[in-house]
């Protein structure tokens, strides 16, 4: 039986999952740049308690953002490193295709609108449709603020918006009369099934060719930035 080592620290959580003989063991713990300190040790202690070595694993998988740049470095890095050891491929996932997963809950058919808080007034989106037992991007990843996201909603309304920047930004993202799902966050669950399709369909890579997938170039605020805003 196929098994996968998968992990996103794109976000605030930090998600490692391990599915192996019909099993998916997990866990989820502080993301961002919180993850290079408990990433690896996750990973050995879930292996471990499967009895298995990195050897044993068919591919591992990453969220290779966008997120935060610290979390998208961490789990790139760490994705090279363990493959490159065992001799296998690893399998680059969409964090927010990570989010649409979730949101999608076993819809035969589904089109949404996903979105990650990008902080400093900003959001990260895209657009996904499933059919047909596949997910098509529709949108690429962007980064985006309220006010150009309610002005595309508006011209083109979106059916499903999921994601925390719902929570975030409240009424000042316009979403119209879309189905939300501020609750949708990437878990465990959504990333092993999208890392088992990834697998299926074989587009696994070699480790150099794994990338995260960075949509800022700015990474934080000046002080005068932060001052004005006080």
């Amino acid at each position: 039986m196929t098994a996968l080592l998968a992990f996103d620290t794109a976000s605030e959580s930090m998600i490692v999952a391990l599915a192996s003989g019909g099993r998916l063991r997990s866990h989820t713990g502080a993301g961002g740049a919180k993850a290079s300190a408990t990433l690896i040790a996750t990973i050995l202690r879930l292996l471990g308690e499967a009895g298995l070595g990195l050897r044993d694993l068919d591919a591992i998988a990453f969220g290779r953002g966008p997120g935060a740049f610290t979390g998208l470095r961490t789990a790139c890095s760490v994705a090279q490193g363990l493959a490159f050891g065992a001799g296998k491929p690893v399998l680059p996932i969409d964090s927010l295709l990570v989010v649409a997963e979730e949101a999608r809950s076993g819809a035969s058919e589904f089109r949404v609108w996903a979105t990650i808080d990008a902080r400093m007034e900003q959001i990260y989106a895209a657009e996904y449709a499933f059919a047909n037992g596949r997910w098509n991007m529709l949108h690429a990843p962007m980064l985006t603020d309220c006010d150009a996201l309610s002005r595309r909603w508006r011209s083109a309304p979106a059916e499903t918006v999921a994601g925390d920047a719902i929570v975030a930004f409240g009424t000042r993202l316009e979403t119209g009369d879309a189905i939300l799902r501020p609750e949708a966050r990437a878990s465990a669950g959504a990333l092993v099934k999208l890392a088992e399709r990834a697998w299926r369909d074989g587009t696994g890579v070699d480790p150099a060719q794994a990338l995260p997938l960075y949509v800022r170039d700015k990474v934080a605020e000046t002080t005068l930035e932060r001052e004005a805003k006080r």
